[in-house]
Parts: structure tokens; sequence; C-alpha cells
């Protein structure tokens, strides 16, 4: 049986579209992989792609993603709302078909090994490919980001799992780990306040008291001149996005502020987003499985 995996590599670019379709046509222009997703964003300075494939051709593909981020991107001129410490920031394998997350660590570990040989990168493994408890949280391994990367990495406890002991000097380093499907959903605020906007990504992250499957940040979208709550949901059915909406929308109204929109950011499972149809539809005894015509279709 074909094993098909999941990448979804985040670039610190997200205003260079000779850039930015440089790097979808290396997705697309590798036999075996299928580019199904691609983003960018100004505010952020990133872009992130979507692609599926099969083992061989999802490693090779990231590997050269890698080695072109370091090439064309210098995080010395870079300035963006979103953090980061690397010209690819971070590569997440998700297993898709046919494949045990013990598998899909081990293609994190392949491609973390050759892009550290091959891109002169440090690599980090993170996630489920975590060699060491403190590097599971992607937010731990990037905290300081690229400015504060290559004091950080003087600590024994911060040596990189492959790779040169400092950062790449344009490129820094890349977190390459394997995990379950991550939705990244951004929630757009009435205020040009970002401070509202932290104090309620504040509230509901997992890390400051909230909820548990939560990671996020209050950011300013310049362009827009809107604070945003910036998040990413790694568990959606222990949190559902509707659940997070509903407090963000209880707390901004503590400062007379509105939810102006919401923004999905790459791809997400149907499931997550049918349960806050069915959650704001208030649908009776609603089954999933049956009552969706693209269950029995598919």
């Amino acid at each position: 049986m074909t094993k098909i995996i999941e990448c979804i590599p985040n670039f610190s670019e997200g205003i260079n579209t000779e850039i930015i379709e440089g790097l979808a046509d290396i997705v697309r222009n590798t036999p075996g992989a299928t580019l199904l997703d691609y983003s960018a964003d100004a505010s952020h300075n990133r872009s992130v792609f979507t692609f599926v494939g099969s083992v061989e051709a999802a490693s090779a593909c990231a590997v050269t993603l890698a080695k072109y981020a370091a090439e064309k991107i210098d995080l010395t001129k870079h300035v963006g709302e979103h953090p980061r410490m690397g010209a690819v920031d971070v590569i997440p394998f998700v297993p898709v078909k046919n494949m045990t997350m013990d598998e899909a660590v081990e293609v994190a570990k392949a491609v973390g090994e050759k892009i550290a040989a091959e891109a002169g990168i440090p690599v980090f493994l993170y996630e489920d490919a975590a060699t060491k408890e403190t590097r599971r949280n992607l937010a731990a391994v990037r905290k300081g980001q690229f400015e504060g990367m290559a004091e950080k990495m003087t600590k024994d406890a911060w040596k990189p799992d492959f790779g040169p002991a400092q950062p790449h000097p344009t490129a820094g380093v890349v977190a390459v780990g394997a995990r379950m499907p991550l939705i990244a959903f951004n929630v757009n605020l009435s205020t040009d306040d970002v401070n509202i906007a932290n104090n309620i990504a504040k509230i509901v992250r997992g890390s400051s008291g909230g909820f548990k499957h939560v990671k996020g940040i209050g950011i300013m979208l310049e362009d827009r001149n809107i604070a945003q709550v910036s998040m990413n949901l790694v568990n959606y059915e222990g949190t559902p996005i509707y659940r997070v909406v509903e407090l963000i929308r209880v707390e901004a109204a503590r400062y007379g502020v509105h939810i102006t929109g919401t923004e999905l950011i790459g791809l997400a499972p149907a499931k997550a987003l049918i349960d806050s149809a069915e959650y704001y539809l208030q649908i009776e005894n609603f089954d999933y499985n049956k009552q969706v015509l693209e269950n029995h279709l598919l």
C-alpha cells in the first residue's frame, strides 16, 4: 500500500512574489508531490505551503525547498509580525494514509539530517519527533527568534539535533517535526490596539491558563490597521474552533471591541469546520458520518 504524507512548510517571506512562486514551482515540479494550497501574508511576511506525496517525494521536496529558501531569503533584512527563526521556519510532517506517527517521525529525522548536511542550516526536531521534552513545543524552540538564536545555541540545552552549532548567517535555523493535523486560525478585531489582541491571546492560549490545545499571540496587521489574535489549534476535537471564537468574542466585548472576521490559513479537516456549522446552526441530533453527503460519496 502506498504511504501518503503531508508536509506544511512555513517560509519567512510573504511579500516577494517571485520567491513565493519559486517555492510553489519546486513543489509543482517534484514528481510524486501534489501542491494542495499555498498562501502569503504581507503583514506576517510569511507564506504557508501544503503538499502531499509519497515519503520519497515529500522528503526530497522538503529538502529542495529548504535549500532554495536559504539561498533566497535573508532574515537579516526580514521584518514581519509573525515570530520567526529561519528562512524556512518550520517543516512539519503529518501522516495521511497508510502511515503511523512513528513512521512520520522517522521521515522528519531523515529530512532534518539532510537539510543540515546540504543547506548548512541547524535543525531542531520538535513535536512528536522531539529528542527532548523541552523541544516538543515549537514556541519554546523559536523563543528568542532569529536575532537571539546565536546566544541561545551557546547553551548545552539548545544544541541543534543536526547541523552546525551556530545559526546560518542569513537563513537562521529550522524546526522539523511530525504532528497530527493543526489548524492555523486567526481572528481579526475592530481595533488598532494590539495590546487588546495580546490580552485576549493570553486568555485563550493554553500556556497561560486558557485552552489546552490553543497557541496564540496578538499581532498588528499594519496594512489593514487592525489587531489580530493569531492562533494554532493543535487539537480541533479537544478544543473546537467555535469554542475559541466565542471566548474571543466575549473577551473582546470587555474592551468595546468586536470580531470583524476570521482567517483560515492553509487547509483544515472538514470535520473541524462542520463541527462549527453544527454549533452555530444548532442542529439537533446531527450525525457527521451519516448526514454529510460527501462522506457517502468519498
